[in-house]
């Protein structure tokens, strides 16, 4: 009695699912899935039993399992996908009035991270970069912050770098262009350039008075304590634009020069002479400052940090001597050009001066110790000199005449910082 009322039941109650007979054939026929309807199992789903749907107990819906059968091949695939699909989606029925319903899927929230680790794809290069300018987006802040207590605290070491670094920058501009101009250049400004080199050093040792600054000029340490690492760095960082200053107003005195005494030629030697000892006197200066740090330890350190301070300033000290036997070459090499005095191409015959129309195409006057070239174009000795402080060709016709430039006869000096 109790299966024939179950079963007459549910021939009252509204279907809740009528699969169509051409997508049941297209199931049956593709993935081997059957409807089979068990009377046995025709039961009324009590209310909360699932949790997909929730069903009040005043509704008639009864429930039909589908049991599919897979096969071997692709239906199980396909099957696997829709389960995933399923999962991905959240089912929603709601109940109105007498027996009708209505029900629909939306499709659930996922995190990008969690899409991408369920697909299996790896993370690329593109995706790294997003999350590291997250995370550098996320600490600007607390960068911010320390780089403004870093600058509170060496205000005035960084506000006397950029003074030393922006009067470098000044004086090597016009020294270059005053070497350029030759006779032209004005001699009062080259004796505001000295004034100008020397009054900013007198005033920086002056500033610095207490901590003997000028003690690292002879290969001295000066007396500033505790001498940590920032205290070594900026020492070292002002020693070296001291001796930048020093040898650039060498420069200048020799600008101030007649021209009938030292040749704008000899001048060319002079300054690349110069550079090269000033930059090998840059590269030793720091040697003792950094040696001093290097084997500087704390008593709770022991015998272990002296130790490994003295293998740390040995091994500092063969570095330094490899680095100034680098150097050694380039000074022999320039020392011996200094000697030599050596000229570029032939002199010129008076025939070959009026075939040129006795005119340098450089300074457009009358030849002065004029000297031909291979292309046999002519020019005035000091002006070719000067063209070939910077360049490797003819002025002309671009002819190779040398194989390399030698640097600093333009009177320039290195804007490279010799730290360590």
């Amino acid at each position: 009695m109790s299966d024939s009322r179950r079963t007459l039941k549910s021939r009252e109650s509204p279907t809740v699912m009528q699969p169509n007979s051409s997508e049941v054939g297209a199931h049956q026929a593709g993935n081997g899935l059957s409807l089979t309807i068990q009377p046995e199992l025709l039961t009324r789903t009590p209310a909360g039993a699932t949790g997909d749907s929730v069903i009040p107990e005043t509704s008639d819906e009864v429930r039909v399992p589908i049991l599919s059968s897979e096969p071997s091949g692709g239906g199980g695939g396909a099957s696997s996908r829709r389960s995933r699909a399923s999962s991905r989606t959240s089912s929603h029925s709601h109940s109105h009035g007498g027996g009708h319903q209505h029900s629909h899927s939306e499709p659930s929230e996922t995190d990008p991270a969690d899409a991408d680790l369920e697909s299996g794809e790896p993370s690329t290069s593109f995706s790294e970069l997003r999350y590291l300018f997250r995370w550098v987006q996320k600490s600007l802040p607390f960068i911010i912050i320390l780089g403004a207590k870093l600058v509170i605290q060496h205000a005035l070491g960084l506000v006397v770098g950029v003074g030393l670094f922006t009067t470098f920058l000044y004086a090597n501009k016009n020294i270059q262009t005053q070497v350029f101009l030759q006779d032209r250049r004005s001699k009062i400004e080259c004796v505001w350039l000295l004034l100008f080199l020397a009054s900013s050093t007198l005033l920086l040792y002056y500033t610095f008075l207490t901590e003997s600054l000028y003690y690292c000029l002879i290969f001295l340490s000066p007396a500033v304590e505790p001498l940590g690492f920032w205290e070594v760095l900026w020492a070292v960082g002002v020693t070296n634009f001291m001796l930048k200053f020093f040898f650039m107003g060498f420069k200048c005195l020799i600008l101030l020069l007649p021209s009938n005494l030292v040749t704008f030629r000899a001048q060319g030697r002079w300054y690349m002479l110069i550079e090269e000892v000033g930059q090998v006197y840059q590269s030793v200066a720091p040697i003792p400052l950094w040696f001093r740090y290097l084997i500087t330890y704390q008593e709770v350190d022991g015998n272990t940090g002296l130790t490994l301070g003295v293998l740390l300033a040995l091994v500092y000290f063969i570095l330094k001597l490899l680095g100034l036997y680098g150097q050694w070459g380039s000074f022999q090499k320039t020392v011996r050009l200094f000697l030599s005095g050596e000229h570029t191409g032939a002199a010129a015959t008076r025939s070959q001066c009026s075939e040129a129309g006795d005119i340098c195409p450089i300074c457009q006057a009358e030849y002065r110790n004029p000297r031909a070239l291979l292309c046999q174009h002519i020019f005035c000795d000091e002006c070719i000199a000067l063209w070939f402080n910077r360049e490797k060709t003819c002025p002309l016709c671009r002819t190779a005449i040398t194989d390399k430039v030698h640097k600093w006869r333009d009177g320039a000096t290195t804007p490279y910082l010799q730290i360590y």
